[in-house]
C-alpha cells in the first residue's frame, strides 16, 4: 500500500473488534511519530500507549456522550505536548500543536496500512484522562486515538448519524472551497 492509498483507505470507523496490542506494534507506530519532521527537530509530540484493560475501563469514564462506542477499543493512545516543547515565533506562533498534529497523522496512515482503524477523537474530559494517566497540568492533551479493528458488524450504541458514517464516507468539503491559486480571495 503506498501513502496515497493509506489516505484513501483511512476511515475513522466506530464499529471495531479487538485486536492483539504487542509491543512491536506499538514500536512501530512510536517509530512513525519519531521519524516525522518537526520545527528544529524538536519531536513536541507525546504519547501514551493505553492497553491495560483496567486503565482502558477508567479512561471510559473520561469519554463525552457519543463516544461510547471507543470502549471496545483494544488501545486508546493518548497524544499529548506543550508549547515550550517545539518552536514559539518571535510573532507568537505556536508551534507544538502543527508538528504533534503531522506526527500523529503518520502514525494514524501506519496504523490504517496494518489494516487497523485509529480513530482521533476530541470528545473527552481532558482533566480526567491527564489525572488516570498522569499526564502532568501543563500538557495539553491535544486527542485520544481510538484503535481497534474495523467490524461489518454495527456496533448497536452508534446513533442513526453514525450508522450512515459507518456506511459511507461523510461528504467532503470540495476543493475549491479550500484551495486558492496564487492569492486568497472571498
Amino acid at each position: 500500500m503506498n501513502v496515497k492509498e493509506a489516505i484513501e483507505k483511512r476511515r475513522a470507523y466506530r464499529s471495531l473488534e479487538s485486536v492483539e496490542v504487542t509491543k512491536e506494534l506499538i514500536n512501530d507506530l512510536a517509530t512513525c511519530a519519531q521519524l516525522f519532521c518537526s520545527c528544529f527537530n524538536n519531536q513536541p509530540w507525546r504519547y501514551v500507549f493505553v492497553y491495560d484493560k483496567a486503565v482502558l475501563t477508567q479512561l471510559h469514564f473520561a469519554l463525552s456522550p457519543g463516544n461510547e462506542w471507543a470502549r471496545s477499543a483494544s488501545m486508546i493512545i493518548a497524544v499529548f505536548s506543550k508549547p515550550e516543547f517545539d518552536c514559539i515565533m518571535k510573532d507568537g506562533r505556536r508551534y507544538y500543536l502543527f508538528d504533534t498534529g503531522m506526527a500523529t497523522a503518520a502514525m494514524i496512515l501506519r496504523a490504517t496500512e496494518l489494516g487497523l482503524i485509529a480513530h482521533p477523537i476530541a470528545g473527552y474530559n481532558q482533566q480526567k484522562v491527564k489525572e488516570i494517566l498522569k499526564i502532568p497540568d501543563d500538557m495539553e492533551v491535544i486527542t485520544l486515538i481510538i484503535i481497534g479493528k474495523h467490524s461489518k458488524k454495527f456496533n448497536p450504541i452508534l446513533s442513526e448519524k453514525q450508522i450512515e458514517a459507518e456506511k459511507k464516507r461523510p461528504e467532503r468539503i470540495a476543493i475549491e472551497k479550500f484551495t486558492w491559486h496564487n492569492q486568497y480571495q472571498i
